[in-house]
């Protein structure tokens, strides 16, 4: 597809024509949510999911929950035009606010847009001197506040990267910019718990899920089993999980080939074989 297709508050329109409000507070201080779900032959892949993480980041800002049908509408009309659509993103702001931190009362804005995505891929990561902090206030909720992560993704870009993990305060192993992590150690495949403030992934429940019907040995990790430092430099596989990368093998770390270990190969083939599993209308 050539550009993405645009819903905002009820009408369907092309990314060019598309505009909100100057004043919203999605823009001006970044007082918002958002989910992006992998498309799979036109149908949202797990969308009751992501919307029900949509609601629990909303409550953690103070907002009102998003109006679930409203977003499913504004989905349905962007699948509906977008002609082989790989992602569809969803938006809700607080709405017109005043140019501080403060709120105005009033209805929020929803946006949901639909556009292509490159599908999934190996990925090189690198190390950054960045931290999660795992006390903040927004820890573990996606919001649109999203400027430490295109800081950090721009340093892996620039070194050559696909993708930058950062630690949090304890010096734990957190997350990427986008994806959640996995590292093979031993006979077990581990992710940071989400006390670490990584986002509770929905690819990553996916995993722990599947990973368990199956019986394979994919856990989350305790505080302080997997040190950061450790895993950068170390040799333990790594894979990398997100709703439009889906769950890949990690091939470099810090320009060091990283192999991929039997759990990583075992669990990214599971994914894939149950990639249509969760398709949601």
């Amino acid at each position: 597809m050539s550009e993405p297709v645009v819903w905002v508050d009820g009408r369907l329109l092309d990314a060019g024509e598309a505009a909100i409000h100057p004043l919203d507070h999605g823009l001006t201080v970044g007082d918002g949510v958002f989910e992006t779900c992998g498309v799979v032959g036109g149908v949202p892949f797990a969308l009751t999911r992501h919307l029900a993480r949509l609601e629990r980041s909303a409550a953690g800002l103070g907002l009102p929950a998003p109006d679930a049908d409203r977003v499913r509408e504004g989905v349905a009309a962007v699948l509906g035009r977008a002609g082989g659509a790989g992602r569809v993103r969803v938006t809700v702001t607080a709405g017109v606010g005043p140019l501080g931190s403060d709120r105005h009362p009033g209805g929020m804005t929803y946006v949901v847009a639909a556009g292509s995505a490159a599908g999934p891929a190996p990925a090189a990561v690198i190390g950054v001197p960045w931290v999660r902090n795992e006390r903040s206030a927004v820890a573990g909720l996606k919001t649109t506040s999203y400027a430490e992560n295109v800081v950090a993704l721009a340093r892996a870009k620039a070194s050559g990267a696909d993708e930058a993990l950062l630690a949090n305060t304890l010096g734990d192993l957190c997350e990427g910019t986008a994806s959640n992590v996995f590292v093979e150690v031993g006979d077990e495949l581990l992710t940071p718990p989400l006390s670490s403030g990584c986002l509770a992934g929905i690819t990553r429940e996916l995993v722990l899920e599947w990973s368990g019907v199956e019986g394979l040995p994919v856990r989350e990790a305790r505080p302080g089993e997997l040190v950061y430092e450790e895993v950068l430099s170390g040799v333990a596989p790594l894979a990398l999980s997100g709703s439009v990368r889906t769950v890949v093998p990690v091939t470099a770390v810090d320009g060091e080939p990283r192999a991929a270990g039997p759990l990583v190969a075992r669990v990214c083939a599971l994914y894939a074989e149950r990639a249509t599993d969760d398709l949601d209308p």
